[in-house]
């Protein structure tokens, strides 16, 4: 029974569960037996020189040797050469594991101790589970609440690190139905060896069902609803305030300010997803051409709004077309800076002049 059981779970060659495994699975092989070869070849070698080297009396001496400039040559360029196709056959691979396809669907994943929450397009969240279609691309945005993190799916041999104020991205096509461990393989803390999930690769069907019977407020939604509970349409709603941000997402935004200090003309930043982060949690950081320093904007640090919630501000701000920005109803006070850079509330129409 112990036999049987340990060979159900024992694996040479783990599956192979994604369209990027295999290509790893390839490099790996051939840096491992490169590996293996140079230390048989060191050992043979090793033990054959003893035998025909070794001294056979007291009186014999060895002769002396002044070197031999085309073995140095050979055993110089030989290694360099193999390892100029592992770093660029390496740079290939990570290349292309890192650059996601533009029709990948985005999940976004945040990690703190110790659970991995996920948030679907459609709006079903997950926490240390994900499920996704077979056949189908996927790009995951993660970042991390408390510490660093590492969201890890050994069968899909991918892992991306989850940094505190960072987006990292990675992708994968899952090729085969099952079921497969999600790990954090970075120590994160004394629960670290309970940050465990499942990844549920399903038939198109299968998923479909799923969706439907998990479906609940989208994260455009709930974050349509922060962005007027937050007071956000107070300014950005004015372009005299605020930048509007319709069709801004991907975009290049032209910067006056950065950290506090002017910039030259035409400096420009794209507004991706780590850029939104910064100009949400650090209003200071860049300022948009045309705008005073220091922002008229409040700081909306963890307190305010945390990472889960700034996602979906995010993702409603990356949803925005044109003419899409929320009608003001009522007249709400504007944000004004203070002489010590705290953030008041002005009475009704003192803008940011």
């Amino acid at each position: 029974m112990v036999n049987s059981m340990f060979a159900s779970e024992f694996q040479l060659f783990p599956t192979q569960a994604s369209s990027v495994a295999p290509a790893v699975d390839l490099l790996t092989l051939f840096i491992l037996a490169v590996n293996v070869g140079i230390t048989v070849l060191v050992m043979v070698l090793l033990v054959v020189f003893a035998i025909l080297f070794r001294r056979k009396s007291e009186s014999d001496l060895p002769k002396a040797i002044h070197g031999n400039v085309p073995l140095e040559i050979f055993w110089t360029a030989i290694p360099s050469v193999v390892c100029l196709v592992m770093f660029f056959w390496g740079v290939k691979v990570w290349s292309e594991i890192v650059v996601a396809p533009r029709d990948a669907t985005e999940i976004y994943v945040v990690g703190r101790q110790w659970m991995w929450k996920l948030q679907h397009p459609g709006g079903q969240r997950e926490i240390n589970s994900l499920h996704i279609p077979v056949g189908s691309t996927f790009k995951m945005i993660v970042t991390a609440e408390d510490v660093i993190h590492s969201f890890s799916i050994p069968d899909f041999r991918v892992k991306v690190d989850a940094v505190p104020g960072r987006y990292s991205q990675m992708w994968f096509t899952a090729t085969k139905p099952g079921k497969y461990h999600l790990y954090c393989t970075e120590f994160c803390g004394t629960e670290h060896s309970r940050m465990i999930g499942w990844v549920h690769v399903m038939e198109r069907e299968d998923y479909s069902r799923w969706l439907n019977e998990q479906a609940e407020g989208g994260d455009g939604l709930q974050g349509r609803k922060l962005f007027t509970k937050l007071q956000c349409i107070t300014c950005h709603s004015d372009a005299n305030k605020a930048p509007l941000l319709e069709e801004i997402f991907r975009k290049e935004r032209e910067i006056g300010f950065m950290d506090g200090k002017p910039v030259a003309p035409g400096t420009r930043v794209l507004a991706a997803e780590s850029y939104l982060r910064e100009s949400i949690r650090y209003p200071n950081a860049k300022i948009h051409r045309g705008f005073s320093y220091p922002s008229i904007m409040p700081v909306y640090d963890r307190d305010l709004v945390s990472e889960e919630e700034l996602l979906q501000l995010i993702t409603y701000i990356r949803s925005l077309k044109q003419g899409d920005t929320p009608a003001r109803t009522e007249e709400t006070p504007s944000p004004q800076p203070t002489a010590g850079g705290e953030k008041t509330f002005a009475a009704p129409g003192s803008g940011n002049k």
